[in-house]
């Protein structure tokens, strides 16, 4: 009987971990939603950016992993936007906007960052831990999932073969 109730349990931990860790959506597909107030409570729409390619990336103040990407993701960002790449912080469990604000400050932040102050898009997004990043085309779609830091070189080899081959930034 505790053999049973054992495997039985087993069974169930499992589903619940793949459950989990199952993108909410299949690579190809339109990206969930986005519309969240930046730092000075402006509202930012995802959909605004079609005709970029986009890194969303969900981050925290306080997760060391998301402070080594942020230089990362600076240089990636400053080295591409010519090129129509756009890099967007969702900044989830980090406090008021002024806060988050001083902190993008201090680590000299330029790319736009937004405030998922009740946690909706990172549920909407399937966000397990931070940081996770989503490579979002020109079209809207999402073609990549990154969990864990990223680096420069994997942004700009991921975004490159979804970036204009010359310079300029067409419509969608």
């Amino acid at each position: 009987m505790k053999l049973l109730a054992l495997a039985a349990a087993a069974v169930v931990v499992t589903q619940i971990l793949v459950q989990k860790e199952a993108p909410p959506f299949a690579l190809g597909e339109a990206a969930p939603p986005l519309d969240l107030p930046d730092l000075q409570g402006k509202r930012f729409d995802l959909a605004g950016l079609r005709g970029k390619v986009v890194l969303v990336n969900f981050w925290a103040t306080w997760c060391a992993p998301c402070l080594e990407e942020i230089p990362e993701l600076v240089q990636a960002w400053r080295a591409q936007r010519g090129r129509c790449l756009e890099v967007v912080g969702v900044a989830e469990e980090s406090g008021n906007p002024a806060e988050v604000a001083e902190f993008a400050l201090r680590h000299a932040i330029p790319y736009p960052l937004v405030l998922d102050r009740d946690g909706k898009a990172a549920a909407d997004w399937h966000v397990p831990g931070y940081p996770r990043s989503y490579l979002v085309d020109r079209e809207g779609r999402v073609r990549r999932v990154f969990d864990g830091a990223l680096s420069r070189r994997r942004v700009e080899e991921a975004a490159g073969p979804h970036l204009p081959a010359a310079g300029g930034c067409p419509g969608p």
